[in-house]
Order: structure tokens, then C-alpha cells, then sequence
């Protein structure tokens, strides 16, 4: 589905008229060049999407235009309508404004920094304060009242918090209210469909015994949404959840030329299979935000139009930083934009087939452990070597690199398709992924030099041993002499 603004929409960040474009998670529509700082903040910040030209679930846009609509722009906003602001200088960008600094700035401090954001009173104990919030929205999501729900979300509520005295969570109440936007909305903040209340049903279950199917099919939906946007990004088509088919395991045409059959591809998906949940989670997170990256940036290139917006300031050429994740993994996240078509197509499907493996493995211990957390929402979503039950199906992919636009600099040597899902059981497998052709090289050389330090040892190790033969008989002629001696 898709939405046409209306003549009186205009951007919530610079009241431009005509936004064409949607911050999902923040609930405001924003114009162009608004939105060329919005993807540069990171899904983290600010989930953009087209309004036209982009595929929408009907209840998640229905539930952006009802935020929108009612004000949502105002709580990342608030200390701005104070008349006060004016005399503090604070004020609000405009569309005459420059892109850089003067809309970067404004938008950066808006929602990365939450400075016009409404602050609670402090506390000595902030848990209290996001306990008491998290209790708010408990009992809000029961409502109609989206732009409160958005405003304790905003200050620090939980989406995923189980209350302790209802034994559920937010989603649950949500669901057995027939709430269908509040579950969009705490879908987009990590709260996750398949999570069980004290009794071990889910909210998807609440749904269904309240008689409320569209929302129970809808969470299903989300419960899957990672791995059916992969599916969709290769094949453009997703599963048929209604009748039991939960995964398309897509295929590259040229998949069996022979690659996949050598000794690094079988050790790489060995390596793949024995990442424990958590490493397995946060690869598919990063893979999963690469692909958003990849069709909001074909779709951003394409309503240009060649615009004085395509400039090398307004291009994202790799997954912008999250603060909340290390060094180590923000620079492996990086590394996916290096990927062509072909290699990160072929890591799509690794961790395509390598999901329903999990989620579909019968002898593993942790099996349901293994459905929660391959299949959470898209912000906190996403073991052992069990088989796949059934044949997948398989959908043909082309694999034309220049189906993607690589980075005019910093091109390296593509490693083989079959290497692609090469990865380390370190916490950092994206970053091994890339290396791991040239750590094998490396240790091949190291390898050859020691052998040949050993043989070196091994000749020094003989001379010296004929030198020790030599004392031994110089010294066994030495005592004969002496026992001839005292002899005489």
C-alpha cells in the first residue's frame, strides 16, 4: 500500500509542503532533503520509507498518518512551542534553511540528542522511572491513544516490559484489545510477537482467542518480518504465513558452478551453523539493516531525478555508526557495503537457510529458545547442528552485479561467491567474513615457514647429535689413554 500527501501535509522538520517520505519509528512525514539527514542518522534514530514508492503493511502506515496527524510531531518538539525558546534563540528549521549545517544540526539535536524532548523530573533511581513508564504504557496500549503511547516510548518505556503483577507484556494487552495500530507501534520499537506471558501464550495467541484474526495474522507478520524481507529482497515475493509457509529460501542461478564445493565454502558454512543464538541474531540484524540501506538508497536515487540533492554529502555509502554497538562491530557492519551483488546475495541465503535450520530444528534442547530469538521484532528480533525437515522453496535470483551500485573507491579483490558465508564464532563475524581469505593465505604462509624452520632444526638437531657422538668417543679414547697410564 501506499499514501499520497495531502496539499496541507507539510514536513515536520522544516514545514516544507509535500513530504514524500515517512519516519516510521519517530511518526512524522518529512520532504527530500529532510530526509537525506534522516538516512544518515541510522535506523537506530529514524526508519524512513517512500510514501508511494515504497511497499507498505496497510496498518503501519495507517498508523505513521494517524501519529502524524495527531501531533506526534510535537513531543520531539515540545520545548520549541515554549514562547520562551524564542528568546533563547531556539527555533525550528525552515525550507529556506541550508541542508548543511544549519537542517543537519537542527534534525541531529532533534532526534539523536532528544533536546527538545519533555524530560521527567530526575530521579535518584532512573530503573523507578522506567518501570513506572513502561507501567504507563501498559495500560495506555489498551487505547486508541497512539501519541501517548509515542510520548512514554520517547521518555523511556519498554516495549518488551513484563509486568509483573499481569504476567504480560504491552503487545499482549494490545492484542487482546484489538489494538492494531499500538501493536504496529510497539512492533516498531522491538516488542517482540512471540513472547509467552506467565501461562506461556503469546500475543499472537491473546489475539486469536479474542477473535481478533486480521491482528493475529498481522503479528505473525512481524514475527517473521526479518527473513521475509530478505526473501522479498532477492525474489520479490514473500511466504504464504496464512498457509503454513514461513520461509522462501531463494536460489542464485549460477549457484552450482562448482564453488560451493570446496573445502573453505563447507568450513564457512560449518562456521555459520555453529554461531550460538546471540552471534547468529546480531548478524542477521546487521545483514537485515544493510538490505534496508540498499533499497531506501535505490529508491532515494530514483525520485530524484538528478536533483541538486545527489551530492556526495546526501549519499549514506555504508551502514551509518550505532553508538550502542562497539567499534568492532559498527567497522563489520561497514564491510557489508562492500559486498556486489552476487556475494551478498549469497549471504542473504546462508542466513535465510540458516533460520529455518534454527527455527525448524527438532532434536535441539533450546528449540523454542531458538524460535524467540530468530524471529523477534526487527529492533531485538531476530541452535545446535539439527537438518531441515523439508526442501525449501526455491525461487531464481539473477546475478547480475549491476544490479547494485558498489562504491566508486575502496574496491578490494571480490572473494569467491561460496566464501560469503564465511564467518568466525567470535561476536564480530561480519568483519571475519571479509578477512577470511586473507587470514587463510596468511596462515598458509606461516605454516610453510614453519616447516621450514623445522627442517632447519631438524639438520641442526642431527649435527649436533654427530657432534655429541664425536665427544663421546673422543672422551671414551681419552679415559683408555688414562687407564694405560696409571697402568704402566
Amino acid at each position: 500500500m501506499s499514501m499520497r500527501p495531502r496539499n496541507r501535509d507539510v514536513c515536520a522538520d522544516c514545514s516544507a509542503p509535500g513530504p514524500t517520505w515517512a519516519s516510521v519509528n519517530r511518526g512524522v512525514l518529512i520532504c527530500d532533503e529532510c530526509c537525506s539527514i534522516h538516512r544518515g542518522l541510522g535506523r537506530h534514530s529514524s526508519q524512513v520509507r517512500h510514501l508511494t514508492h515504497t511497499s507498505w503493511p496497510q496498518s503501519q502506515l495507517q498508523m505513521v498518518q494517524t501519529l502524524y496527524n495527531n501531533g506526534a510531531n510535537s513531543i520531539w518538539e515540545h520545548s520549541l512551542l515554549d514562547p520562551s525558546s524564542v528568546m533563547t534563540g531556539k527555533r525550528k528549521a525552515n525550507p529556506q534553511d541550508k541542508v548543511h549545517p544549519n537542517k543537519t544540526d537542527f534534525i541531529k539535536a532533534k532526534y539523536q540528542m532528544l533536546a527538545f524532548v519533555h524530560r521527567m523530573p530526575c530521579r535518584e533511581d532512573d530503573s523507578v522511572t522506567a518501570k513506572d513508564l513502561s507501567k504507563q504504557l501498559h495500560s495506555s496500549v489498551r487505547t486508541g491513544n497512539l501519541e501517548t503511547c509515542l510520548r512514554l516510548l520517547s521518555l523511556g518505556a519498554q516495549a518488551n516490559f513484563f509486568h509483573p503483577e499481569k504476567g504480560n507484556t504491552p503487545l499482549h494487552v494490545a492484542a487482546k484489545a484489538g489494538q492494531l495500530s499500538q501493536a504496529e507501534l510497539l512492533a516498531v520499537y522491538g516488542a517482540d510477537p512471540g513472547a509467552p506471558d506467565a501461562n506461556g501464550l503469546s500475543p499472537i495467541d491473546y489475539a486469536r482467542q479474542a477473535g481478533h484474526h486480521d491482528l493475529a495474522d498481522r503479528l505473525v507478520e512481524i514475527q517473521f518480518e526479518l527473513t521475509d524481507r530478505l526473501a522479498f529482497y532477492l525474489c520479490g515475493r514473500k511466504p504464504d504465513h496464512k498457509n503454513g509457509q514461513h520461509f522462501i529460501i531463494p536460489q542464485i542461478a549460477d549457484r552450482n558452478d562448482g564453488l560451493d564445493l570446496s573445502e573453505l565454502a563447507k568450513a564457512a558454512k560449518k562456521k555459520l551453523q555453529s554461531l550460538s543464538n546471540h552471534q547468529f541474531e546480531e548478524l542477521a540484524m546487521d545483514v537485515y539493516d544493510e538490505v534496508d540501506r540498499r533499497e531506501t538508497d535505490a529508491v532515494w536515487l530514483a525520485t530524484q531525478n538528478h536533483s541538486t540533492l545527489v551530492t556526495e554529502t546526501t549519499v549514506v555509502p555504508f551502514l551509518p555508526v550505532n553508538p550502542e554497538y562497539s567499534s568492532t562491530r559498527n567497522q563489520g557492519r561497514q564491510k557489508l557495503a562492500r559486498f556486489n551483488a552476487h556475494e551478498f546475495a549469497t549471504l542473504v541465503i546462508d542466513i535465510l537457510t540458516d533460520a529455518k535450520r534454527r527455527q525448524q530444528g527438532t532434536s535441539c534442547e533450546n528449540a523454542k529458545e531458538n524460535v524467540e530469538l530468530i524471529l523477534k521484532g526487527i529492533d531485538n528480533r531476530h541452535g545446535s547442528e539439527s537438518q531441515d525437515v523439508d526442501q525449501p522453496d526455491y525461487d531464481s535470483v539473477a546475478s547480475d552485479e549491476d544490479t547494485e551500485r558498489e562504491p566508486a573507491s575502496g574496491k578490494e579483490e571480490r572473494t569467491k561467491s561460496s566464501e560469503s558465508s564465511d564467518l568466525s564464532d567470535g561476536p564480530i563475524t561480519v568483519q571475519e567474513f571479509m578477512e577470511v581469505k586473507s587470514a587463510l593465505n596468511a596462515s598458509e604462509v606461516k605454516i610453510q615457514q614453519l616447516l621450514k624452520v623445522n627442517c632447519h632444526l631438524s639438520e641442526e638437531l642431527r649435527t649436533m647429535q654427530n657432534k655429541v657422538l664425536k665427544c663421546r668417543s673422543k672422551s671414551n679414547i681419552v679415559d683408555v689413554q688414562k687407564h694405560f697410564a696409571c697402568s704402566y
